[in-house]
């Protein structure tokens, strides 16, 4: 088993850090998590990497005037950890891609994208819409990033019904739970170089 060095990126309560270090611990996630930065203060994703040993950060967004200086100082705490891959979850502001680290980074969208997504589609907002359009299908995207809101070639996506009575909650918590498979089961894929792109199409091996 190969296991990768992981970056995670955050702005939140950390639960898919959460389920990355549960998976980690169990031999199931072929990784280890070596940095997390969240771009917000007071974010419980820092206390759950503190609690675990693991290298934290808080880089708030609000002390720059540009993506561009925020994404600068962000990776420049990656470039001393030099992870093997960067995976956003929850990071709510944008982050620009180096480019060395095309295809190095993803992200997961609760929505099957392309629809629901783009620039301020993300958490209940994405399940709002999606209710509000009345669509029977929702589910969970992963992604690689490129430097474009909820873009960038799709490696995974799993499907979950929209009900009748749902509320922007219960269909969050449908979704996460297969957020929860789909995201490990990419990482794993990428740790075991079963990934190729091809014309911004995803060729998995299994």
């Amino acid at each position: 088993m190969t296991t990768i060095k992981l970056a995670v990126l955050l702005s939140g309560s950390g639960r898919t850090l959460q389920n990355f270090i549960d998976l980690a611990a169990q031999k199931k996630l072929d990784a280890e998590i070596t940095a997390v930065i969240s771009s917000k203060e007071g974010a419980y994703g820092i206390e759950r990497a503190k609690k675990h040993g693991i290298p934290a950060y808080i880089v708030p967004r609000k002390n720059y005037k540009s993506d561009d200086e925020f994404s600068l100082a962000v990776s420049q705490i990656l470039h001393k950890h030099k992870p093997d891959l960067i995976v956003l979850a929850g990071l709510i502001h944008f982050y620009k891609i180096p480019p060395e680290y095309s295809l190095r980074a993803m992200n997961i969208h609760p929505a099957l994208l392309p629809a629901f997504g783009g620039k301020g589609y993300y958490g209940e907002k994405v399940h709002q819409a999606v209710i509000k359009y009345g669509v029977k299908f929702s589910g969970c995207t992963v992604h690689f990033v490129d430097n474009v809101y909820d873009h960038g070639p799709i490696i995974i996506q799993r499907v979950v019904p929209v009900l009748d009575d749902d509320t922007p909650e219960t269909l969050a918590d449908r979704v996460f739970k297969e957020e929860c498979i789909a995201y490990p089961e990419a990482i794993n894929l990428y740790a075991r170089g079963k990934i190729k792109v091809v014309n911004n199409r995803v060729l998995t091996q299994k």
